[in-house]
């Protein structure tokens, strides 16, 4: 494949470096709680106000109505000017917001999206239980329809950033004689409805309560909040997860490929093993670096490649799968160089330490969220390869 930028490519390049070299925050990101929030809805309110705040949006939500080419070089700009990723907005920007253009009623979309794309609100994903993580069909959490409302009862689980969220895409089962995929219901809960009990959970991340078990007990949800009808969640919750899978990778695949230049710089200014000479000037080291700089330029041909050709929706998930997998082994191998060159310093609150560290303690979740790599394997041989359907 042959790939060039346009001149209104270069133009559109230029226009968004100028802007986000006179608009990125100077002050460090928070990392959890009341404070990280505020960052984050100030970072997208900066962005709104500027004519970023949705790129790829329908022009008649609010959004910019680019192709994805422009989506990805604004991603790669952001990536090069260190500017702040979606943080906790990810769910309401990347797949809640998406998935309501896609599917949403026009009330639903007239309240919400203008609210995602002025960062007033944030939302939470409620699709993961205790016996329901990456068997999503296994799920447990019960919705009775009681009149306008669904009454909601049951638990989810490594809900991110619950505690902070206004709103929760949820999925339910709302026919209790269904099984797996059938009966369920994607819908919109507000996350100060009573009967909601949130639990930060701890983790191995200093300072950080990202994941939450959220727990509800006789919730009422009106049925307007419902997306798609009652009854067919699972083909909402496929297009959620598509997007998740996509535009999130898209993002983060640019952060990996500026970390592997951040990794070079870290190797030229670290000692390498023999105490001697810097990292960089080993061997070994140098063959890792120049392995990371390729799979991160593999990576960034893969997202053009996918924003360059149509695809149906069924290939589409199983290519975003594909790119969601390469993309959470990268960042998770690239993590381990940065500590491996760090040493014994990888446990020392420093400059260093203290990014890469935490990065790596952070990232562990791409191998998970979204569907465990076992599963992203399973979609890429079904869909991709045409193999048999694994049991």
């Amino acid at each position: 494949m042959q790939f060039a930028y346009s001149d209104e490519d270069h133009r559109f390049r230029e226009t968004v470096r100028s802007w986000l070299g006179a608009n990125v925050p100077r002050a460090p990101r928070p990392v959890d709680g009341a404070p990280m929030r505020e960052f984050d809805l100030a970072w997208q309110r900066t962005k709104h106000a500027g004519g970023w705040g949705g790129i790829s949006w329908p022009t008649e939500y609010g959004g910019g109505g680019l192709p994805p080419i422009r989506q990805i070089i604004w991603f790669e700009e952001c990536a090069r000017a260190h500017a702040p990723s979606y943080g906790t907005l990810n769910i309401a920007l990347s797949h809640a917001g998406p998935t309501l253009i896609l599917h949403g009623s026009d009330a639903q979309k007239a309240f919400h999206l203008p609210r995602i794309l002025g960062g007033e609100t944030l939302w939470c994903q409620g699709f993961s239980e205790p016996v329901a993580g990456s068997d999503l069909a296994g799920l447990r959490c019960r919705g009775e329809v009681d009149g306008d409302h669904i009454v909601i009862n049951g638990q989810k689980t490594w809900t991110s950033h619950a505690q902070l969220a206004d709103y929760q895409e949820m999925l339910i089962r709302t026919d209790p004689e269904s099984t797996r995929h059938r009966g369920l219901t994607w819908l919109i809960v507000d996350m100060k409805s009573p009967g909601i009990t949130i639990h930060p959970i701890d983790s191995m991340n200093p300072g950080s309560r990202a994941f939450c078990q959220v727990f509800y007990d006789d919730v009422r949800v009106p049925v307007a909040n419902v997306v798609g009808g009652i009854g067919n969640g699972w083909r909402i919750a496929m297009s959620t997860l598509t997007f998740e899978r996509g535009t999130t990778t898209a993002a983060h695949a640019m952060n990996v490929h500026q970390a592997v230049e951040d990794l070079v710089a870290l190797a030229a200014r670290t000692a390498g093993p023999d105490g001697r000479r810097m990292a960089i000037e080993d061997d070994h080291i140098r063959a890792r670096l120049a392995t990371h700089r390729a799979q991160a330029a593999a990576l960034r041909a893969m997202l053009y490649e996918g924003a360059t050709r149509k695809s149906d929706d069924r290939r589409a998930g199983a290519e975003s799968a594909q790119t969601f997998l390469f993309c959470g082994e990268l960042m998770q191998s690239l993590r381990e160089t940065a500590l491996d060159l760090l040493g014994a310093d990888s446990l020392e609150v420093s400059a260093d330490a203290e990014h890469w560290t935490r990065r790596f303690l952070h990232d562990r979740i791409f191998m998970i969220a979204g569907g465990t790599a076992e599963v992203r394997r399973n979609i890429i041989a079904e869909q991709l390869l045409g193999l048999p359907r694994s049991y």
